[in-house]
């Protein structure tokens, strides 16, 4: 299967190393044992809270692109398109508290590539935004479907991680 062969190639994109193990421990040093840690990292709930935050822009995505094809409602569209953009920063936030914990190689790995398509999934939303927002809706609708091709990439890596990898499945945050 051509998905399972991608998803394991990117566990050997070796030119991220030096880039993710800055970003992982400059985050590391920011918030290690700091109540900003425990909050982003869930340990008020007892599991990463990352999974959880990113539900909210990919349902108003997906809602926004229903919006577009089955109702024809560019408005709710937009709107959508513009909620899903407002959670974004609480995504990235946890995400990269939770890539600052990995230290397995092909973890650290995977985790750029999946917070590198989640940027380019945002930034399409965003052109889709603002395209929206001067009423070329046509062309807001061509950046959402990068977007959502964007997002799906990245959900397959960020699923990979979690589910292949085993990245922050069974652990418990204190």
């Amino acid at each position: 299967m051509i998905t399972k062969r991608l998803l394991r190639a990117a566990e050997s994109v070796s030119a991220v190393d030096g880039p993710v193990g800055k970003v992982a421990e400059t985050v590391g040093k920011a918030v290690a044992g700091t109540a900003v840690d425990r909050v982003l990292r869930g340990s008020w709930l007892g599991h990463p809270v990352h999974p959880l935050l990113i539900t909210a822009p990919i349902g108003a995505w997906t809602c926004a692109a229903a919006a577009d094809f089955v109702f024809d409602d560019p408005v709710t569209a937009r709107r959508l398109t513009g909620v899903g953009l407002a959670m974004v920063p609480a995504a990235v936030a946890t995400g990269l508290v939770e890539l600052s914990t990995l230290t397995e190689t092909r973890s650290r790995r995977v985790g750029a590539l999946h917070a590198a398509t989640n940027a380019v999934s945002s930034v399409c939303f965003l052109a889709s935004y603002a395209k929206r927002r001067r009423g070329a809706h046509s062309a807001g609708v061509a950046w959402s479907l990068l977007g959502l091709l964007a997002m799906s990439a990245a959900g397959a890596l960020g699923g990979h991680l979690s589910y292949a990898l085993g990245a922050g499945v069974g652990r418990e945050v204190d």
